[in-house]
């Protein structure tokens, strides 16, 4: 036993030191999931980057090797019209999923800018249950459709379709999570800025 313990306003004083300590506590531990929460989103976003990048370079060395085969030696190689089609509907789809931040969609903002917090809370939730309701009912029949398309290759490479159109499941499935977080973004009064800006 502490000697404090035996003073009178010993005890008290040692469970109001707890108290004080436990909120703190609590906060610090709060705030280092926050952290590895953040540390983790930015090397998802940082990796998606790299594979957005890495498919984009794969796309320019083609489209060079097509240039150079087809007016460099007057022999065009087949392969390389196909790799680039497959090539660019992977950049598009890829780069819309997880590349591009949401701000820098296409939107209609004039609305937006002219009305209180409370009205674009509503507008976010509403807008966000839309695209990503959509996004959930279609992505069971998207997938059904490209897993099909598995019976069918490319004429030159005989890549299998389902491979090709593979990044449109990971739009769906991107567009779903996103407005997911929107959502939850959106009740807790996040992103309601007076302009939609980055």
């Amino acid at each position: 036993m502490s000697p404090e313990s035996n003073k009178p306003g010993g005890c008290a004083a040692a469970r109001s030191a707890q108290v004080k300590e436990e909120p703190a506590q609590r906060a610090g531990d709060t705030e280092q999931s926050a952290l590895a929460h953040s540390r983790l989103a930015r090397w998802l976003q940082r990796s998606a980057n790299a594979v957005g990048g890495g498919l984009f370079l794969t796309l320019f060395v083609v489209f060079i090797i097509q240039i150079g085969a087809r007016f460099g030696f007057n022999r065009p190689l087949p392969w390389t019209d196909e790799a680039a089609v497959i090539l660019y509907i992977w950049v598009i789809l890829w780069a819309a999923a997880f590349v591009v931040p949401r701000r820098e969609h296409v939107v209609f903002d004039l609305v937006w800018n002219s009305v209180g917090p409370k009205t674009r809370q509503v507008m976010a939730v509403t807008g966000n249950v839309l695209v990503g309701g959509l996004a959930l009912v279609g992505l069971p029949a998207t997938w059904d459709y490209v897993h099909f398309m598995q019976r069918e290759g490319t004429p030159v490479l005989e890549i299998p379709l389902m491979w090709v159109y593979l990044p449109l499941v990971l739009l769906m499935a991107a567009l779903v999570v996103r407005s997911a977080w929107a959502i939850w973004q959106a009740a807790q009064g996040i992103g309601l800025d007076s302009e939609l800006r980055p």
